[in-house]
């Protein structure tokens, strides 16, 4: 069956491996965030009818993929409201609009919804429990869209790179071409996560969903395999690129200060996107030199 597909912020890293990633004969509309700004009541209500009038003329399945969200941590805090109005109301008016066309919604969250004191990986029933203005504006759109009356999926992710925009990955390259030595926080721990691979899984519950076989459970956690510190991630790009990793040196949370409070530990368990039937992503590590091979 054909999918039409939205993906508002579809000029970001996720948006735009989503894009090169849909099935051949896919219908994809995928604005940047400046032309779909989800805070611009109007223009959302347009964008979706339009994907639903489209999807009717053609006889596609009409989807809409969320990779658009306030995502800068720190200055969340200082600009609560603007993270707020992108996280919560955006995606409240979206997923009110797909239910008025009866148009499914993945909604693409985060780790940050979890307090990050956990001992083993989070599952999708924890307590959530955000401890940053991100976090808490992240975890209340998750609340706006399954709330909607919408046919809706809410898929939480961790630490995601890719080879757009700004990420960990990037920097770290920079940074090994202007520094000697680096030091890299070692008593954080999550699951990095390729936007490709990402993008890979979205696209296969997409495909679950216009089918008829989308998953009963309503939010589900889809990361890189396995866990890693940022240092020890540090260190893996450098292996990749050829450096010696010896010169990422290890420093506490305490030793580097930041406005955001940051999870300790935010692994998410990828059980419940196993139990939906779908694949799991491969390990971060084999990713990640998959990230540099290509």
């Amino acid at each position: 069956m054909r999918l039409a597909l939205l993906v508002p912020g579809g000029s970001g890293q996720l948006g735009r491996d989503l894009v090169e990633s849909v099935p051949s004969g896919t219908e994809v509309v995928a604005p940047s965030s400046a032309e779909l700004d989800l805070t611009v009541t109007g223009d959302v209500v347009s964008a979706v009818g339009s994907l639903a009038a489209r999807a009717a003329r053609s006889g596609a399945v009409p989807l809409v993929i969320n990779a658009a969200a306030y995502t800068a941590v720190d200055a969340a805090e200082s600009d609560e409201a603007r993270a707020f109005a992108v996280n919560v109301d955006g995606p409240r008016v979206l997923a009110a609009a797909c239910s008025s066309h009866r148009v499914p919604l993945i909604h693409v969250s985060t780790d940050y919804v979890f307090p990050g004191d956990a001992k083993r990986p989070y599952e999708v029933d924890d307590a959530l429990g955000p401890r940053s203005a991100y976090g808490r504006t992240k975890a209340a759109g998750e609340d706006a869209v399954l709330g909607s009356g919408a046919s809706s999926w809410v898929v939480r992710t961790s630490w995601v790179y890719g080879r757009t925009g700004n990420n960990f990955v990037k920097t770290i390259v920079r940074l090994e071409g202007e520094r000697d030595r680096l030091s890299v926080v070692d008593d954080q721990v999550g699951s990095p996560t390729w936007s490709a691979d990402l993008a890979a899984g979205l696209l296969e519950l997409a495909g679950a969903i216009v089918e008829g076989r989308g998953p009963a459970a309503k939010v589900l956690h889809c990361t890189g395999a396995g866990e890693i510190t940022w240092c020890g991630f540090a260190r893996a790009i450098f292996e990749e690129i050829g450096a010696d990793p010896e010169r990422v040196q290890p420093c506490t949370t305490a030793e580097f200060p930041r406005p955001a409070p940051r999870p300790a530990y935010s692994v998410l368990s990828n059980a419940s996107w196993r139990e939906a039937g779908l694949a799991p992503l491969r390990g971060w590590r084999e990713a990640l030199h998959g990230y540099f091979a290509c």
